[in-house]
């Protein structure tokens, strides 16, 4: 579809709206499908540096759509998505940064409170009362509880300086626990990236768990049957470097250069990760 004549068609959603409330129903739906849609294209575009420059364009259309359709819940996952991706892959100004993450956490936490006013308030309740909500999450539950936790945990990285957002991390940590129970497959098994991470934040002086996090990273690229290429790229710069494994690091970089990156959903995510395994290539020296 050209810029053109989704605009249009974006624009007689919107006319149709006013005109024939009765079809609210409809109009949701195809507002959900036109996010989907502009998401799997953002997906599958070889050309971060066209996703980077449109990617304000595209937030903004989904900020009317929320705003025309607030009680829509895909469409409101689909917000708290984009907007958590675009922050960690394109912006690097801290201020800024933080503005996506809160917009992005804020998506998030209305879909739970769409779909169970019960959650509306989970961030704020006891770590017990939070956790015991968090155990009796279920499979159709992890959709939108993966992006809630995902945006949670990018407003935790943009506010990393602060004390406060970082001791959150832990209620992060949980609902990703229970999500690799329910479905680790999920988003090509993205959530044991998530895990892998939080492992190792500090060294093992510290009470990091780097095996730990090292049996997460290998789980994520046999999920995706090693078409994740940004999971070789977190495995290198989290765990390889952390240990001081420079063989592990290169090989594992040495493949995501060789690798294809056109994998149907992948294709951004796969073109970013082989811009950064070249970056970290270029410094291995200068790090081992």
């Amino acid at each position: 579809m050209t810029g053109g004549s989704g605009r249009l068609w974006f624009v007689g959603l919107v006319l149709l709206a006013l005109t024939l409330p009765a079809c609210s129903r409809l109009m949701s739906r195809a507002t959900s499908d036109l996010a989907d849609s502009l998401a799997r294209a953002i997906a599958d575009n070889d050309d971060p540096a066209t996703v980077k420059a449109g990617g304000p364009a595209y937030l903004l259309m989904l900020d009317g759509m929320v705003h025309r359709d607030p009680e829509n819940e895909d469409l409101l996952i689909q917000a708290a998505t984009l907007y958590s991706t675009y922050s960690a892959a394109f912006v690097e100004d801290p201020a800024r940064a933080r503005k996506l993450a809160r917009r992005a956490m804020n998506y998030a936490t209305r879909a739970l409170c769409v779909h169970d006013a019960g959650d509306c308030g989970l961030r704020e309740v006891s770590f017990e009362a939070f956790t015991a909500r968090i155990a009796r999450l279920t499979p159709p539950d992890v959709p939108r509880f993966y992006t809630w936790a995902a945006a949670w945990a990018g407003w935790i990285q943009a506010h990393a300086d602060d004390l406060n957002a970082v001791a959150q991390l832990p209620r992060v940590e949980a609902v990703m626990r229970r999500i690799v129970i329910l479905d680790e497959d999920f988003r090509q098994g993205s959530v044991h990236l998530y895990l892998g991470t939080f492992a190792i934040l500090v060294p093992p002086a510290l009470g990091g768990k780097p095996e730990v996090a090292r049996a997460h990273f290998e789980r994520a690229i046999v999920i995706s049957d090693g078409q994740n290429l940004m999971a070789k790229v977190v495995f290198a710069r989290q765990y390889a470097r952390m240990v001081y494994d420079r063989k592990l690091h290169d090989r594992l970089l040495n493949e995501v250069l060789a690798a294809d990156p056109e994998t149907a959903g992948l294709v951004l995510q796969n073109t970013l990760a082989q811009e950064q395994a070249r970056e970290l290539l270029a410094t291995a020296d200068d790090y081992f």
